[in-house]
C-alpha cells in the first residue's frame, strides 16, 4: 500500500521567486546530507536548499557568459560540489568557497553529459561521445583523449550504480528512431551494446533503473500510457556482435476509463513506481496529477490533482517526491507499504477521487466534488493513523469520525454566504471535536475563504483569519495567497501576525510588507489595529519629555563624551542626539517594522529585493534601526523589553542588508550624511569599551578562579593586585 502525505513549498521558480530560476529548472541532486538537495537552473546558478527548513544553505553562479551545462553534483566521500560549464570546464568547490572564480577549474578535452555522483565511489564523468572516466583518473590528467564509443548518436539518460566495488554506468542513446543500451564498468574497461526491441507505434518518453542480484532492471514509459520492463544481466559473455534486449509489459495506465499520460516517472520500490503525467478521461479536460501504482496488482494507489501545471520533471529523495507546481518547486512526502492484494484492491476505492487540498481549485469544483474531496481526505487520513494503535481505538472510532458532510457543506456555503454568515458557521465548525485531519481542513477552509476574497471584493473574513494564524499552526506554503490578499487590502494586523508567526515566508513577500509599512500613513495606522507588545516597553515617542541623557549608562557608553571627542565638522549636534533619543516612527509603525525584523530570510535572496526600496524609506528603516541599536546597547544584556521584540543580532543583520543594499544613495544623500556619521561614532564607542574589556579580561578570570578557591569569611578585608 502506498500514500501521498504532506505537501509543501520548498522555492520559487520565477525571476523573483527567490533562487533566480526564472530559466527553468535543469536537475535536483541530493546533498551529502539527506535533508539537502541541490538545484541546478538551465543558466548559470546551483542553489543548496536544508528541505526541512525549506531555506538556502548556499547558492553559486558562473560568471556572466558562462551557461551550466550538466546537473551540479555533491561528492558523497570529500563533501565538494562538482559542476561542468561551457561544457568542458570542470569545477570544484566548498561550502565555505564563494567566487567560482577562485575554486578548482580543469579544462577537458570532450564535452561532458553528466556527472553522476555514487556514495562509497569516486564520481563517474559520462562524456557525450559515451567515455567514461572516474573523478580522480580524470583529473591526473584533465586533457587525456577520450574515446568515442557511439557514433552519430545522442544520449537520452543515464545512471550510475555500484555493484560491489565495481561502478557501473548505464546510458540509453537514439538514432533515426532505433534505441541502444550501453553498459560501461569504467574501472574493468568493458563495454557492452544492446539494441532495445522496438515497440510498434510507440517511442520510449523516459527510463529508470534499478539495480539487484547483479541484474540491472531498466523500465521504460512509452508514449503508448505502458511501462515496459527490460533485464541486463551484469555478468556477459565476451561477444563482440550486438544483443537485442527483449522487454515485457509491466503496467498499463488506465483506469476506470482513463488514461495516464506519463511523462517522466521513478521506482519507489520492488512493487511501487510514480509517474507524473495528465490523466485524461474520454470527454473530459486532461489534467496533470502525480500518481503512484502498484505494479504487483496493476492498480492506481494514490494520485494528488496539479491545477497549475508542471513542467513533466520529477525527481524522488528521502521518501520525497520534488517537482514543479506553477512557479513554485513542490514536495510532497510518500509512504510505501509491503503490497497486498487487500491493500491494492481497498485503495483502488479511495484513489478514483482526488485527495489533495493543499492543490485544490475550489472556485472550479462542484457541489458534490466538494463533499467527495472532504470524505477522501480524512478517510485518507484516518486510515494513516498506527496499525498498532487502530484496534484499541476500533470502538471509539465512531466518536472522532467527522462530520464530513458538515465539513463538505461548509466549504460550498463558503462561496455565497455573507461574511457573518461565513464566520458563525466556522465557529460552529471549529468548535467540534478536532480530528486526525484537522489541519488539512483548516488548510482547506482557508484556501477556500481566500479564493471567495479574490472573486468578490465585499467577502473578507478577517477575524476568522486572525483567529486562525494566532492559534493554529500554519505556514505560508499551506495557506500561499493569504498574505498577498492581505497585501491588497491593507490588512497590517493580519501581517503583522503572519510575520511573526509563519516560518516559510519568500523574501519577496518580507520586502513587499516592509515597503507597505514604510510608505503607509501613521494617520491610517491610527485607526487600525496593531500588537503593540513589541514596542510598548521601551519606545520614546513624546519630543516635549526630551531630556539628553549624561549619566554614565550601564554599558559604559555616553552620548555627551562620545559627541564632545568625536566631532563632524558639519554637523550639528542637536540632530544628532535627536536621531539617538527618540523614535524616528509611531508604535504602531514601529510595531510592524519589528515583525519584519523577526521574519525568517535569507541574505542572498532579500538584498535583490531591498536595492529596490525608495531611498527615503531606506533612510527612514535605517533611522529606526539605528534608534533600536542605541536601546539595545543602553542594556547590560542588549535584550530589548517586551514580546517578540527584535534581538540584537536580528537589528545589526538588517543594518548591514540596508547598508549594503543602498551605500551609495546613502552616502549621496544630505540628509543620510547625519544619520550615517552617528552611528559611525556610536560603532566606534562601542567598539572602544569592549576594547578596554578585553585588556582587564585575564584579570577578571582570574578573580574569578581565586573566589572559587577558598570560601571567605563571613567579614574580611582583601588586597588584590591586578597587574
Amino acid at each position: 500500500m502506498a500514500a501521498l502525505c504532506e505537501a509543501f513549498t520548498l522555492c520559487g521558480l520565477g525571476p523573483t521567486g527567490g533562487v533566480g530560476l526564472g530559466s527553468g529548472l535543469l536537475a535536483l541532486e541530493p546533498g551529502a546530507d539527506p535533508d539537502h538537495v541541490l538545484l541546478t537552473d538551465r543558466g548559470r546558478t546551483a542553489t543548496l536548499f536544508k528541505v526541512s527548513d525549506q531555506k538556502p544553505l548556499g547558492c553559486w553562479s558562473v560568471k556572466h557568459g558562462q551557461i551550466i551545462t550538466c546537473p551540479v553534483v555533491c561528492n558523497f566521500e570529500t563533501h565538494e560540489y562538482i559542476a561542468v560549464h561551457d561544457n568542458k570546464v570542470l569545477r570544484i568547490w566548498k561550502d565555505e568557497d564563494v567566487n567560482l572564480d577562485k575554486v578548482f577549474k580543469a579544462t577537458l578535452s570532450a564535452e561532458v553529459y553528466r556527472i553522476h555522483s555514487v556514495p562509497h565511489a569516486e564520481p563517474l564523468v559520462l562524456f557525450r561521445g559515451g567515455g567514461v572516466r572516474t573523478l580522480d583518473v580524470l583529473l591526473e590528467a584533465p586533457q587525456q583523449e577520450i574515446e568515442n564509443v557511439i557514433s552519430d548518436e545522442v544520449i537520452k539518460w543515464s545512471e550510475a550504480f555500484l555493484e560491489g566495488q565495481q561502478p557501473v554506468v548505464v546510458f540509453v542513446t537514439e538514432k533515426d528512431g532505433d534505441f541502444f543500451v550501453y553498459l560501461q564498468k569504467p574501472k574493468m574497461r568493458s563495454l557492452h551494446k544492446y539494441k532495445l526491441e522496438q515497440q510498434e507505434l510507440s517511442n520510449p518518453l523516459s527510463f529508470t533503473a534499478y539495480i539487484r542480484k547483479q541484474i540491472i532492471t531498466l523500465l521504460c514509459l512509452y508514449s503508448s500510457d505502458t511501462v515496459y520492463k527490460v533485464m541486463i544481466p551484469l555478468q556477459q559473455n565476451n561477444e563482440e556482435e550486438e544483443q537485442t534486449l527483449s522487454k515485457s509489459l509491466l503496467l498499463n495506465l488506465s483506469i476506470s476509463g482513463s488514461v495516464l499520460k506519463g511523462t517522466s516517472f521513478v521506482v519507489l520500490d520492488k512493487d511501487h513506481v510514480a509517474v507524473l503525467g495528465s490523466l485524461a478521461a474520454s470527454g473530459e479536460e486532461s489534467k496533470e496529477c502525480l500518481t503512484i501504482w502498484n505494479t504487483k496488482f496493476q492498480t492506481l494507489q494514490a494520485s494528488k490533482e496539479l491545477p497549475l501545471g508542471t513542467s513533466g520533471q520529477l525527481w524522488c529523495y528521502g521518501e520525497k517526491f520534488f517537482f514543479t507546481h506553477g512557479k513554485v518547486l513542490t514536495v510532497v512526502m510518500y509512504k510505501c507499504e509491503t503490497s497486498s492484494l487487500a491493500a491494492a484492491v481497498g485503495r483502488l476505492k479511495d484513489s478514483q477521487t482526488s485527495d489533495v487540498f493543499s492543490f485544490a481549485n475550489w472556485n472550479t469544483l462542484g457541489d458534490e466534488e466538494l463533499l467527495v474531496s472532504c470524505q477522501s481526505q480524512q478517510s485518507a487520513a484516518l486510515k494513516s493513523e498506527s496499525k498498532m494503535t487502530l484496534r484499541s481505538k476500533k470502538n471509539t472510532v465512531v466518536n472522532v469520525q467527522p462530520d464530513t458532510s458538515t465539513v463538505g457543506q461548509f466549504l460550498i456555503v463558503i462561496k455565497h454566504a455573507s461574511t457573518a454568515a461565513v464566520e458563525d458557521e466556522l465557529g460552529q465548525l471549529l468548535s467540534k471535536a478536532q480530528t486526525p485531519d484537522f489541519q488539512a481542513t483548516i488548510g482547506c477552509v482557508i484556501t477556500a475563504l481566500i479564493n471567495r476574497c479574490k472573486t468578490d471584493p465585499t467577502f473578507y473574513p478577517r477575524n476568522f483569519l486572525v483567529q486562525m494564524i494566532q492559534k493554529r499552526d500554519l505556514s505560508y506554503s499551506l495557506c500561499p495567497d493569504l498574505m498577498a490578499v492581505a497585501l491588497e487590502k491593507k490588512d497590517v494586523h493580519l501581517l503583522q501576525i503572519c510575520l511573526q508567526r509563519f516560518p516559510d515566508i519568500p523574501e519577496e513577500i518580507t520586502y513587499t510588507c516592509l515597503k507597505v509599512f514604510l510608505s503607509i500613513s501613521d494617520d491610517y495606522l491610527e485607526r487600525t489595529d496593531v500588537n503593540l507588545e513589541s514596542v510598548i516597553c521601551y519606545i520614546d515617542i513624546e519630543p516635549t519629555n526630551r531630556e539628553v541623557k549624561t549619566e554614565v549608562v550601564e554599558n559604559g557608553f555616553n552620548t555627551e563624551l562620545e559627541e564632545d571627542c568625536c566631532s563632524v565638522t558639519g554637523i550639528k549636534e542637536t540632530y544628532v542626539t535627536e536621531s539617538v533619543e527618540f523614535c524616528p516612527v509611531g508604535p504602531r509603525k514601529a510595531a510592524l517594522l519589528n515583525a519584519v525584523l523577526h521574519s525568517a530570510y535569507s541574505e542572498t535572496f532579500l538584498l535583490p529585493h531591498l536595492k529596490d526600496l525608495p531611498a527615503q524609506q531606506a533612510v527612514l528603516f535605517l533611522r529606526y534601526l539605528h534608534y533600536l541599536y542605541v536601546k539595545c546597547s543602553e542594556k547590560i544584556n542588549t535584550t530589548l523589553p517586551g514580546i517578540l521584540s527584535p534581538t540584537i543580532n536580528q537589528i545589526m543583520d538588517w543594518m548591514c542588508l540596508l547598508l549594503d543594499a543602498h551605500f551609495t544613495v546613502m552616502v549621496m544623500l544630505p540628509e543620510a550624511k547625519g544619520l550615517l556619521s552617528s552611528m559611525h561614532k556610536f560603532v566606534r564607542a562601542q567598539v572602544r569599551f569592549y576594547s578596554e574589556l578585553n585588556k582587564i579580561e585575564g584579570s577578571l578570570q582570574e578573580l574569578q578562579r581565586i573566589k572559587c578557591q577558598k570560601e571567605p569569611p563571613a567579614y574580611s578585608i582583601e588586597v588584590l593586585e591586578l597587574i
